[in-house]
């Protein structure tokens, strides 16, 4: 898209006022905007693909409802953001107060800790390397508290400004400085612990 054309795309409270006024192609645009990134914040929280979709639908589908009550205070994308967060982290509590722990997961459902194909042209054992590491890093960020996890996901995964992640929390941004460096620092020493068990291995 050339420089002209992005100049003319409609701000978000733009949409927002037009999808109020009952524009249905408002809401679809932002929708459009911002579906993959929430998609992505989702997918990271709750580790299947099926999940992050229907916590993905569920978000848009409450920020329609709301849109009446939205008052403008923090941005759309942030304010959306925040009901992804907020859903994704209630969905995941109550699957894990009544999951049944076991340890045969599907073949044919892909979890969070399966990493992406590799690029046809990459080198096989670069794109070994570099899928043991998103397994390592994902293991690792599932054993993180959610408060950290959020954060830290918010920061090095989507990468957020320390300000958007406080209006999104509705926490300091000294709380989500603080987090994300508890959640750096337990991650390094899972990953190290894991890098380390192996060579004793």
């Amino acid at each position: 898209m050339n420089r002209a054309a992005h100049e003319r795309e409609p701000a978000d409270d733009e949409l927002v006022r037009r999808a109020r006024g009952g524009e249905p192609s408002a809401f679809v645009e932002l929708v459009s905007r911002y579906q993959d990134r929430v998609y992505n914040t989702c997918y990271r929280m709750c580790h299947r693909e099926a999940d992050a979709l229907d916590l993905t639908q569920a978000t848009f589908l409450k920020a329609l409802e709301a849109l009446d009550r939205y008052e403008g205070r923090a941005s759309f994308y942030t304010w959306l953001f925040r009901i992804a967060v907020n859903l994704a982290i209630s969905d995941r509590r109550k699957k894990q107060r009544r999951r049944e722990v076991s340890v045969d997961a599907p073949n044919h459902e892909r979890r969070i800790n399966d990493p992406p194909a590799p690029p046809a042209a990459e080198d096989g054992s670069h794109a070994a390397e570099r899928s043991e590491l998103q397994v390592r890093l994902a293991a690792a960020l599932d054993q993180l508290d959610e408060e950290f996890r959020v954060a830290v996901v918010l920061k090095d995964i989507e990468d957020m400004d320390y300000a958007t992640i406080a209006e999104i929390l509705e926490v300091p941004v000294g709380t989500v400085k603080s987090r994300i460096h508890r959640a750096r620092t337990t991650l390094r020493g899972l990953l190290t612990e894991h890098v380390e068990n192996e060579d004793a291995d």
